[in-house]
């Protein structure tokens, strides 16, 4: 344990938080940004990159304004959901249920069986995590099915649905939005159809559209932190996520399939990433970890994503850049970024700041594992900025990188490399280097003025969670050993629909236990029927 900060401002010599107190601001989300067309011409592509370049030439004199990004930390965070029917089969009436619900925080996803719940960002001080974590929770309650549907509709959190099948993957799946229908015909443009979506070490399917995303759903997190110190936190946050990952897991089971412990990842970069046919252009995939460390502040991070990548959805606005009075809505910008998904993105927000959106984490298993997970996230990422340090010096880009797919691959099985001071860096059992770092964690809170109780209470969930190994993958592949029924195994359909019901089985009863909101570490094993006792 380590000693509890207080909770006034840090004078020095302790390193200041992230952001310092001039005013309040209020995180907006534009990350899926709609728009109103789904054909583009060339002229529309012309004036949009003309319009980027000026975008990031209002975004260079933004951040430097003295005035720009100094209102006190905010935290917020995206919920991405999915819609399930009574017996665990996905449930395809995303807008249905958006319209009974009225509440203004659900966006459509791009599968018709996923919503996202926008929630209301709070003030980093006192208990954040429990504040957001009662908003999802709230929100996962809500949920319920428009009176013109004959089944209730239960709203899971979970990173990857085990009951779906490539058929609920289709283009017909799509959820019907201009958006998601753009970006379908721009993919169709840029990579051959179908394409191979890896679901596990042996394992593929053969996908033809973006509507394979509704197999990622992640539990995104938003720190607002100020321009100065903007590279040093970005960095620290992709050495933080590493760990944090391999203590999250939650998405095993990719249509059923044994898969990575967070198959998500794989099935989100090969989902929404490029893939250039033969001879035709080097590949450039639009998700991953990223290429190095941040180096010369967050401008330079905008400027790659509009020098690398080209432009998917071509809206132009009218807005001007240089509006007196406000900051720029800097719109181009944003919705280009919106189809950037880098797993640890930068984000440019007109009410007055710039934040870290964290997408690595997966959705659930219960709002308090997330609020868990997220402040082992934040408050690494925290401590790691202290000091005026920069990660970038401690250890190689490739070492972070990797870390991030072993434990996206492995868990808490996983060896993740860190840095040790005054040596070279040091490859850890990911359990062990986790215990290390949530103390370290503590301290970040404190720094942001984290509520002690709080702080400790989530991290100790955390360490009961490595402790006895049990993440939301261990429970999902456990309990799916527990329900394999023998029977004949005469024709693969027959087998088929017993993996069917099985998965089903599975899916029920991980919602029961979503509901019940007690943290997966506690969670129970079905009861073991006769034929799978040992």
């Amino acid at each position: 344990m380590v000693a509890r900060g207080g909770h006034g401002r840090l004078s020095a010599p302790a390193p200041r938080p992230l952001s310092e107190d001039k005013g309040t601001a209020v995180q907006g989300s534009d990350m899926g940004r709609e728009v109103g067309r789904v054909r583009f011409t060339e002229r529309d592509h012309m004036l949009f990159r003309s319009r980027l370049t000026e975008c990031l030439s209002a975004l260079g004199k933004v951040i430097t304004d003295s005035d720009f990004g100094t209102g006190p930390p905010t935290l917020g965070a995206e919920l991405e959901f999915s819609l399930i029917e009574p017996d665990g089969r996905p449930a395809p009436v995303n807008a249905a249920v958006r319209e009974a619900s009225q509440d203004d925080r659900l966006t459509l996803e791009v599968a018709r069986f996923n919503l996202e719940a926008n929630l209301t960002p709070v003030s980093a001080r006192g208990r954040p995590f429990t504040a957001l974590a009662a908003q999802a929770s709230q929100t996962l309650a809500d949920i319920a099915a428009p009176a013109s549907h004959p089944r209730a509709v239960v709203a899971i959190p979970i990173g990857t649905l085990p009951t779906l099948t490539p058929a609920d993957l289709t283009a017909r799946a799509l959820t019907h939005l201009p958006r998601y229908q753009a970006l379908e015909r721009a993919w169709a443009r840029r990579r051959p159809s179908p394409f191979v979506l890896p679901l596990g070490e042996r394992d593929a399917l053969r996908a033809e559209s973006v509507a394979v995303q509704g197999a990622a759903c992640s539990w995104q997190v938003h720190l607002t932190v100020a321009p100065d110190l903007f590279h040093r936190a970005f960095n620290a946050a992709q050495l933080a996520t590493g760990p944090v990952l391999a203590a999250a897991g939650n998405s095993p089971l990719p249509l059923g399939r044994p898969g990575w412990q967070e198959a998500r990842i794989p099935v989100y970069e090969h989902g929404f990433g490029d893939r250039v046919a033969p001879g035709s252009g080097i590949r450039r995939p639009r998700v991953g970890f990223g290429r190095g460390w941040m180096r010369g502040g967050p401008l330079t991070a905008f400027e790659e994503a509009v020098q690398r990548y080209d432009v998917l959805l071509p809206e132009s606005s009218s807005g001007n850049h240089d509006a007196p009075g406000c900051w720029p809505a800097l719109e181009e910008l944003r919705l280009h970024l919106s189809t950037v998904w880098w797993w640890n993105r930068p984000v440019y927000d007109p009410l007055g700041h710039l934040r870290i959106e964290f997408r690595a984490l997966p959705s659930g298993p219960t709002p308090l594992d997330m609020a868990a997970n997220a402040a082992f996230l934040i408050g690494l990422t925290l401590f790691l900025t202290a000091d005026g340090r920069d990660v970038a010096a401690d250890l190689p880009f490739a070492y972070a990188k990797e870390n991030f797919y072993r434990a996206a691959r492995e868990g808490l099985g996983s060896s993740l490399w860190w840095p040790s001071p005054g040596a070279a860096p040091r490859e850890h059992g990911a359990a062990a280097l986790i215990e290390e770092l949530l103390p370290r964690a503590r301290e970040g809170l404190a720094l942001l003025s984290v509520d002690a109780e709080e702080a400790d209470a989530l991290l100790d969930l955390m360490h009961h969670r490595v402790v006895t190994g049990r993440t939301g993958a261990w429970w999902q592949q456990r309990t799916r050993e527990a329900l394999r029924r023998p029977g004949p195994s005469d024709t693969r359909q027959s087998e088929r629909r017993r993996d069917v019901a099985e998965l089903a089985e599975l899916t029920v009863h991980y919602a029961r236990l979503a509901a019940g909101a007690t943290p997966v570490h506690t969670w129970q094993l079905p009861a073991l029927p006769p034929w799978s006792q040992r």
